[in-house]
């Protein structure tokens, strides 16, 4: 539906999903997608932990000692670090570093998804970009995706941790139960989610252009020939059945993340 192929309505594409590669359609490219979930999400939460605590410690520190000064000439400028969010911070080094790392397997997926006659299969899908492009076909759309990634990653993480500490503050809790984790997450996912939308829209747009020989030159390209052709609503193409996928994504990730938190970090309460 992003990418403007088939029918417009999400129950539509469903029926057309089913009609044409059964069943099994609708988990078409899903384990090239379990493959690379794994060390994606291992990476985003453990870089987002770092990264948070690391700054959090640091601007204590700067608290005390200053923050870093830079020297221009007879001029030194003191860099205003404690005014940045450690989760915000956090939450973007996350999207970045994951990215980096897992971008190939996000190439696999895509090619496994959108095209799966030229693409039938891991090995075969490898092999044919490896030979084709070489290992920069693996890292194809890295810029797009790190354009997108970015925005959404800050606001994510951010949107998360802030409504999880609002909501314990409002109602005076410590702690939050699964269900509660379940909705924040999912309410999370979904803003961010909205607000970075016409990015990713643009982003699988370069994505099919290269694969049908036809792509823009680059991402604000790929938005204008959006707009042009479908006006606002096209940047939001495909959103619902998107929403539809990343609440209980979302909401369970979280879910399960705070849940393991409590269950590794007993021990260390205990002693």
């Amino acid at each position: 539906m992003v990418v403007g192929v088939g029918s417009k309505q999400i129950f539509g594409s469903f029926l057309e999903i089913v009609e044409q590669n059964g069943w099994q359609g609708l988990w078409a490219g899903n384990t090239i997608n379990m493959l690379r979930i794994i060390p994606t999400q291992a990476i985003e939460l453990g870089t987002f932990e770092c990264v948070k605590r690391s700054m959090t410690s640091a601007q204590e520190k700067w608290k005390e000692d200053g923050c870093p000064k830079i020297q221009i000439g007879n001029l030194k400028i003191e860099l205003p670090l404690h005014l940045l969010s450690p989760i915000a911070i956090g939450g973007a080094a996350a999207g970045i570093v994951s990215t980096l790392v897992c971008h190939p397997l996000e190439v696999l997926k895509d090619r496994l998804t959108i095209n799966h006659e030229a693409y039938p299969s891991i090995n075969l899908a490898f092999n044919k970009i490896y030979h084709t492009d070489g290992i920069g076909g693996l890292y194809a759309g890295l810029c797009p995706t790190l354009v997108g990634m970015l925005p959404y990653s800050t606001c994510y993480y951010f949107l998360y941790e802030t409504i999880k500490s609002s909501y314990c503050r409002a109602h005076k809790k410590k702690s939050l139960s699964r269900p509660e984790l379940l909705i924040i997450g999912a309410l999370s996912g979904l803003t961010a989610s909205t607000i970075s939308f016409p990015l990713e829209v643009a982003r699988k747009r370069l994505m099919v252009g290269t694969l049908q020989g036809k792509c823009p030159p680059h991402m604000i390209a790929a938005l204008a020939e959006v707009f042009q052709e479908e006006g606002l609503k096209g940047l939001y193409r495909g959103w619902a059945a998107s929403s539809l996928k990343v609440m209980p994504t979302s909401g369970i990730t979280w879910m399960f993340y705070e849940a393991w938190k409590d269950i590794l970090l007993a021990p260390q309460l205990h002693t």
